[in-house]
């Protein structure tokens, strides 16, 4: 008798879904990229935490995004990034947030971001706090630290874009002195800020990799 395909064979998903990137605190240099075809992201990043009996914080949304095919979209990153994938049974990989944005900027989207970000209100504040404490314990980039000179140029991980760094703290984008998180959140357009040190580039280096270089595993620098 043939054997009767099953959904997960097919990759056309009917209708859009969405597709999201999350990390954890407790999961430092982890991304998880995954997809959920409700209306509501929120409810997936909710089954995931209360799901996930070892995993002692909340997960946070990187990236939500909405694309007509989400199961096709969610297999072309797996593949994509396959190498750096931590457990062949998991959705974890070892990579930066903005390797899955280049690609999916390929793919098109709706990015849904700051309505997941919204919508995480639904997770007890108890559970956000325990969260903020670990970031908190997050060294702070610091430019001297990482042996990055003033004056020196980084350079955008995707597309062109370029900042020069003026301070320790602090760079020039557009002509204009700011925190590295505002010339990221700047060059990227969007209305919410992210974690910068994985989308620039300093002499052939992800900002990230030299991050961690310097202060230990902690990827999602501020």
């Amino acid at each position: 008798m043939p054997k009767r395909p099953r959904p997960e064979d097919n990759d056309q998903e009917p209708g859009s879904g969405i597709v999201y990137v999350l990390t954890n605190e407790a999961m430092p240099g982890l991304v998880k990229i995954g997809r959920t075809t409700q209306d509501d992201p929120q409810v997936r990043m909710d089954q995931l935490y209360n799901g996930a009996t070892g995993v002692p914080v909340p997960f946070d949304c990187v990236m939500a995004v909405r694309v007509e095919n989400p199961r096709s979209a969610e297999k072309a990153l797996h593949a994509a990034f396959g190498p750096q994938r931590i457990n062949p049974g998991r959705e974890f990989f070892e990579i930066d947030p903005a390797q899955v944005a280049a690609l999916l900027n390929v793919i098109g989207f709706e990015d849904v971001t700051p309505e997941v970000k919204e919508d995480n209100k639904s997770i007890p504040e108890a559970e956000l706090s325990a969260s903020e404490r670990l970031r908190k314990r997050r060294p702070n980039l610091n430019f001297a630290d990482m042996g990055i000179p003033v004056g020196s140029v980084l350079h955008a991980a995707t597309g062109d874009g370029e900042i020069e760094v003026v301070g320790e703290r602090k760079v020039s984008f557009q002509g204009q002195e700011m925190s590295i998180t505002q010339a990221t959140k700047l060059y990227l357009q969007r209305p919410y800020s992210v974690a910068p040190a994985p989308y620039w580039i300093y002499e052939g280096r992800s900002l990230s990799d030299i991050y961690v270089e310097t202060y230990g595993g902690w990827q999602d620098a501020t």
